[in-house]
């Protein structure tokens, strides 16, 4: 099977439904004439030229309402955000109006689009550029959310969420863009909502999703080393979360690690961590651990970042703790 980059995963799965269904459009700072911030939509406006790949104004609640309005008059545009720190701009058209369209017009308007860009630490970008809002739009009734961490997945899912009737938030990170993976040719689907298990364990379950999945398999190789044997669950989406994976899981493993990029508080490992001990109160033999980023802005100094940020070491220190807890 061939390789090729987390952006070319991406840039595929556009351009083969910009094919597939002329009502696809792509929109946003930059995606045409420069190619993309990231060239992730390189090489698309020579394909389909500007009434298909939209250069827009710094204007995120502008564009951003445009987009709703096609959406809703049938067309399903993409809309990039440069990051999703500046989605905050456009936060009333994603919550007020996209997500509850549907509800608020008793059925009779859809919004088939796909809020699309980076996520999360990128680097040293300081505090206004590093932050993680799964969490806020996983929230929201109305909204699907995404959150791949491989070129496979994000082509599939890619793929599936142009075609959703739904708005679904679909978030990057810039930091993956040139990851490289097995990505075949022909074409593929992965359902929103479908957990994926990276890998096989029995001794304890390691829940992520996203930039924090290499964290993820990462410890789960260096545990291996002291014969801890982890499984490692890669949830692709945050609403909706495969609660049924997670538990089954955790029904085996009997101990839960969350490993999440954003603030602990109201995080999706919170909701993660109620819900297993609700639901599998009498497997766990330890009190479910969660690895989150610490409690600040993120800083610009690159040691501060990485005292921030879960890493390799927390994610195995809390799985040594559950590990070894008495049952």
């Amino acid at each position: 099977m061939r390789t090729i980059q987390f952006r070319e995963a991406l840039r595929e799965a556009m351009s083969e439904e910009m094919r597939r269904d002329p009502k696809v459009f792509l929109m946003g700072e930059e995606v045409a004439q420069y190619n993309g911030a990231y060239k992730v939509s390189q090489g698309m406006l020579d394909e389909f030229g500007p009434d298909r790949v939209i250069d827009t104004p710094i204007a995120e609640l502008g564009f951003a309402g445009i987009g709703v309005g096609a959406a809703m008059n049938g067309l399903r545009p993409i809309i990039e955000f440069m990051t999703f720190n500046f989605s905050l701009v456009a936060i009333d058209q994603v919550i007020n109006s996209a997500a509850k369209m549907m509800s608020m017009s008793g059925g009779q308007y859809s919004c088939p689009m796909v809020f699309r860009g980076p996520t999360g630490n990128a680097g040293m970008l300081s505090s206004q550029h590093s932050q993680n809002f799964e969490n806020w739009f996983a929230n929201t009734p109305g909204l699907k959310v995404v959150v791949p961490s491989n070129p496979y997945d994000a082509k599939g899912l890619m793929k599936t969420a142009i075609r959703d009737n739904d708005p679904v938030i679909f978030m990057e990170s810039e930091l993956m863009y040139g990851d490289k993976g097995e990505v075949p040719e022909e074409e593929y689907l992965i359902p929103i909502g479908v957990a994926d298990t990276k890998r096989k364990g029995k001794d304890v379950t390691i829940v992520s999703f996203g930039k924090m999945m290499k964290v993820a398999l990462q410890a789960a190789e260096e545990l291996a080393k002291d014969g801890v044997d982890a499984e490692v669950i890669d949830l692709r989406s945050v609403r909706p979360i495969d609660y049924k994976a997670i538990v089954e899981s955790v029904k085996r493993t009997n101990r839960l690690v969350v490993v999440e990029e954003a603030w602990p508080l109201a995080s999706l490992s919170s909701e993660i961590a109620f819900h297993v001990q609700h639901q599998a109160f009498d497997y766990l033999d330890a009190p479910v651990k969660r690895v989150t980023c610490r409690d600040v802005p993120l800083p610009y100094a690159p040691t501060l970042i990485e005292a921030s940020l879960p890493n390799v070491k927390r994610v195995i220190d809390a799985v040594k703790e559950v590990t070894y807890a008495k049952a």
